[in-house]
């Protein structure tokens, strides 16, 4: 199992729409998540920094191929196209990121 987080800035106009949206995600979606092998799947918001951070961990063994199976799917698909108009991407995100990955420096259980 791998830890993973990210994080997304949040156009302050839209939180309101992005906890509407968040308080129920369609079933289809959270579906395909699950199919994907990521499990206990958390945002957490930061105001008033508009900070998403989300948290997740990976039960499979090929992140990048799970990856591309959720991209793939069309219900995910138009979730984003509804929630990614609320996003703001860091602009110090790398080359191809929506959400800026971040790096796991502790942990504790």
């Amino acid at each position: 199992m791998e830890r993973m987080g990210m994080v997304i800035g949040l156009n302050a106009e839209k939180i309101a729409e992005y906890k509407q949206l968040h308080a129920g995600v369609w079933p289809g979606v959270l579906d395909r998540i699950s199919a994907c092998n990521i499990r206990n799947y958390t945002i957490f918001l930061r105001e008033p920094e508009n900070l998403l951070f989300a948290y997740w961990e990976y039960h499979g063994t090929d992140f990048e191929a799970d990856s591309a199976l959720m991209a793939a799917d069309p219900e995910t698909q138009r979730w984003w196209d509804v929630c990614m108009p609320c996003q703001k991407p860091l602009e110090t995100r790398e080359e191809g990121e929506w959400w800026a990955t971040m790096e796991n420096v502790f942990h504790l259980d």
